[in-house]
């Protein structure tokens, strides 16, 4: 079934619930779901929307770090090794 094919109306998905929580399980392909001519939401299986949520906290955190990095907020890893190796031996 081709994404064009996934393309259902509210009425419908009210009606086919449950085929359609059986599809995305099964083969991952998401439904879009209409109202009044407009997409109002996409169901998706939970592992490919906590693959998504991942991914985008991922993405965060590399922006974070381009953040830090242009704003100078850097230090050199000798510099972190060295005081986690001082951390380690003082018990911290």
């Amino acid at each position: 079934m081709g994404m064009l094919e996934r393309i259902k109306p509210v009425s419908w998905f009210k009606a086919n619930a449950a085929e359609v929580l059986r599809n995305v399980a099964e083969d991952r392909t998401p439904y879009i779901i209409t109202q009044n001519g407009e997409a109002k939401a996409v169901v998706v299986d939970i592992a490919s929307y906590e693959a998504t949520q991942e991914t985008l906290a991922l993405l965060k955190l590399v922006q974070l770090g381009r953040e830090d990095v242009k704003a100078g907020r850097v230090r050199p890893l000798r510099d972190v090794i060295e005081e986690m190796r001082q951390r380690t031996r003082d018990g911290q």
